[in-house]
C-alpha cells in the first residue's frame, strides 16, 4: 500500500489512488454544481421562447450572430490546446513545453473571447439601448423582448465571469508549469482538473450560443 506523501499525519487518505478518486469525483461535483446554476438559466429561456415566440425571435433577431459564431470557434479552439495541454502533461517533462504553451494559448485566446463579448457586443448593445434599464430606451416594443434581453445579459455576464475564472487558471496552471512550481507527470491531476474546468466553459457556451442567438 502506498502511503500518504502529507508528512503532518492530516491526509485522510493512506493510498494514494484512492486520494485521487476523491479528488476526481469532487471535482466532478463542483462542475455538476456548476451546470445546475446554468441549467436555471437555460429553462428560463426555454420558458420565455414558449410563451413568448414573437418577442424572443425579434430580441434574438438583434443580437450580433456572427460575433457569437466567432467566439464560440474561439472558444473551441482554446479547449483543443487545453485538451492537448492535458495529454501532454501525462507524458512527463519532456513535453513541458508543449503543456503551458497550450494553457497559455487558451488564456490569451479566453482574454479575446472577453473582449469580444464586452468591449464589442456589450457595447453596441448599450448604445442601442438593448440592456434594460442602460442607455437609450429599449427600442423593441414585442411582449417578452425584454424579458428576453433580461435573461440574457444574465446567462452572458455569468458566463463571462466563468470565462475570466477560467483564464486566471489557465494562466496560473500555465505559469506553474513554465516556472516547475507544478511538475510533470506528478502534478498532470491538477493540470487535467484546470482543464476539466475550461471544458465546462466551453460546453455552457456552445449550449447558450443556439439557444440565445438562433431563436428565430
Amino acid at each position: 500500500m502506498r502511503k500518504a506523501a502529507d508528512p503532518s499525519g492530516l491526509d485522510p487518505y493512506e493510498d494514494s489512488d484512492v486520494r485521487m478518486k476523491a479528488q476526481r469525483m469532487g471535482m466532478w461535483l463542483f462542475l455538476a454544481s456548476e451546470a445546475m446554476i446554468f441549467s436555471g438559466l437555460f429553462l428560463s429561456l426555454f420558458v420565455i421562447r414558449t410563451l413568448y415566440p414573437e418577442g424572443a425571435a425579434e430580441a434574438s433577431s438583434h443580437l450580433k450572430t456572427l460575433l457569437g459564431a466567432v467566439n464560440t470557434a474561439i472558444l473551441i479552439i482554446a479547449s483543443t490546446f487545453v485538451a492537448l495541454s492535458s495529454v501532454a502533461a501525462k507524458d512527463g517533462a519532456d513535453r513541458r513545453l508543449i503543456t503551458w504553451l497550450g494553457f497559455a494559448l487558451g488564456a490569451l485566446l479566453g482574454a479575446l473571447f472577453l473582449a469580444i463579448k464586452i468591449g464589442v457586443e456589450y457595447r453596441a448593445e448599450l448604445h442601442e439601448g438593448l440592456i434594460p434599464g442602460a442607455g437609450p430606451a429599449f427600442p423593441i416594443q414585442t411582449e417578452g423582448a425584454q424579458l428576453f434581453f433580461n435573461l440574457y445579459f444574465a446567462a452572458t455576464a455569468l458566463h463571462a465571469l466563468h470565462v475570466l475564472i477560467g483564464v486566471v487558471v489557465l494562466a496560473g496552471a500555465a505559469l506553474g508549469v513554465q516556472r516547475r512550481w507544478l511538475k510533470l507527470p506528478d502534478n498532470a491531476p491538477e493540470i487535467e482538473f484546470c482543464g476539466l474546468y475550461w471544458h465546462m466553459v466551453d460546453i455552457i457556451w456552445i449550449i447558450l450560443f443556439p439557444v440565445l442567438y438562433l431563436v428565430g
